[in-house]
């Protein structure tokens, strides 16, 4: 059983597949017993995520800055609900509070806290498991884009190794499961 932060996007004018991903995503969380580390928001997938996994009994933690609570789109349903002072400390904890990270589609926000957690990853400063769920070849232009700085020298061939790419929800949990084992 792992803690899995999950990094999505909580804009609430998604396509309405990406809803139904995101709440099969929180099923899944469930029913293979993990728990929840979420980004805190009721709105869009991050909330339609903490949801499907409050669904399938799975235990949820949500971390939201203050000026969200303000906002009124805390998840007051989640299990436990940690409130920041800022959004870096939100991260913070979540990456502290997280055995493994699940990264949806999303936009800016979901990148930033891909991009935080893999870099992190690629200093050493933890070994936990960073993977892209890929879905419908959503970050297809991102991969593109990130093989390109291996061959200019950006970016080392073991640094982007430690980014696991599922193509399926099932392919991202199987890939959390062997790696936390």
């Amino acid at each position: 059983m792992a803690a899995i932060g999950v990094f999505c996007a909580s804009s609430r004018t998604v396509d309405r597949r990406w809803l139904d991903l995101a709440y099969e995503v929180g099923v899944q969380i469930g029913r293979r017993g993990h728990t929840l580390v979420s980004g805190g928001g009721r709105v869009g997938m991050m909330g339609t995520v903490a949801a499907g996994a409050r669904s399938a009994d799975a235990h949820t933690l949500g971390v939201i800055p203050q000026s969200l609570v303000d906002l009124e789109v805390a998840d007051d349903d989640a299990d436990e609900l940690l409130v920041t002072d800022a959004m870096s400390t939100r991260k913070t904890v979540m990456i502290d509070k997280s055995d493994a990270f699940l990264t949806l589609p999303g936009g800016l926000g979901t990148l930033d806290e891909l991009f935080e957690v893999w870099t992190t990853a690629t200093l050493a400063l933890h070994a936990k498991p960073v993977v892209l769920l890929n879905a419908d070849g959503f970050y297809n232009g991102l991969l593109d884009w990130l093989r390109g700085l291996e061959s200019t020298g950006f970016a080392r061939p073991e640094g982007l190794d430690l980014l696991i790419v599922a193509d399926s929800v099932a392919a991202a949990f199987d890939a959390v499961e062997r790696a936390v084992g």
